[in-house]
This record gives C-alpha cells, sequence and structure tokens, in this order.
C-alpha cells in the first residue's frame, strides 16, 4: 500500500486514487473459492455444464469478485504514515454488473469518497470501486467500500 499523511490522503477526496494490476481469475481460483465457501453450483464448477448456458462456459462467483477487491487495494489504497490497524467495515453498496468467465482478467478502479473522523483516532474511509474485465466494456461489478483505519 502507498504511504502517505492523513492531509495527503484528505487531499485526494473525490478523485481516482488509482487501478490495481491485474488477477486472473482461473477455473483453479473458482474451484478453490466454490469449494471454501460450499457453493457448488454447477455454473462455477462443471465446464461441460456451463457451456450449455448462456455464459458459454463457467464464471466466477459474484463473492468471488468481491473479496478479491482485499488484493486489488494493496497496490493502491493510501494508508497513513501513523496507521495501527485497518479492518473492513463494510460494503453500502454493491452491484453485480457482468460474470467475469473462467480465464479472464480483472482489476480495481478506486476513487476516494470521503475520509472522516468516526472517534479518536478512527478514521472511516469510503471509497468507491470499480472491477473492470479486461476485454469487455462491462464492469464485474461496482461497489462503495468502507474502511476503517487506527491511527
Amino acid at each position: 500500500m502507498p504511504i502517505a499523511t492523513l492531509d495527503q490522503i484528505r487531499a485526494k477526496i473525490g478523485t481516482d486514487i488509482g487501478t490495481s494490476n491485474w488477477i486472473t481469475v482461473d477455473q483453479s481460483r473458482i474451484q478453490a473459492f466454490a469449494d471454501a465457501t460450499e457453493d457448488q453450483q454447477f455454473i462455477h464448477v462443471d465446464p461441460a455444464a456451463a457451456a450449455h448456458t448462456p455464459f458459454g462456459g463457467t464464471i466466477a462467483h459474484g463473492f468471488l469478485s468481491l473479496s478479491l477487491l482485499s488484493r486489488m487495494a494493496a497496490d493502491v489504497m493510501m494508508s497513513p504514515d501513523n496507521l495501527k490497524m485497518a479492518v473492513n467495515y463494510g460494503l453500502d453498496r454493491v452491484r453485480f454488473i457482468a460474470p467475469v468467465r473462467s480465464g479472464k482478467r480483472v482489476r480495481g478502479q478506486f476513487t476516494l469518497d470521503s475520509l472522516d473522523e468516526k472517534a479518536p483516532g478512527q478514521i472511516l474511509t469510503r471509497h468507491t470501486v470499480t472491477v473492470e474485465i479486461e476485454g469487455e466494456t462491462k464492469p464485474a461489478l461496482t461497489a462503495q467500500w468502507l474502511g476503517l483505519l487506527f491511527v
């Protein structure tokens, strides 16, 4: 994560703070997620059956695409130089817009919406994130993601 002062981070409110590196969502990643979550729906884990759907093959779970935000954030989200700990505070809005087909690459584009003191030493951040699918016009998802920084 890029390191910055709180003033430098505040100066970025309302701006695009960056785009993450690409992440490949291949069948082995999809299968590992299916195993971890016990969501074995055929559209995710059975290439032969999924080939007969409108998607033409397996697709990632929406929650798999969403879970990759943490990895994407590591590339671009700014971290205060006096950070003690950061925690996921939740999501205000998530929309799954387009399926991520097995083998595709995704990346996150982050905009810092706000930075507010929730309590002394606690900063609530809000980012709008769009997860792009390489070579496609529609994104996989959009989300408003909240984080709590302890400084």
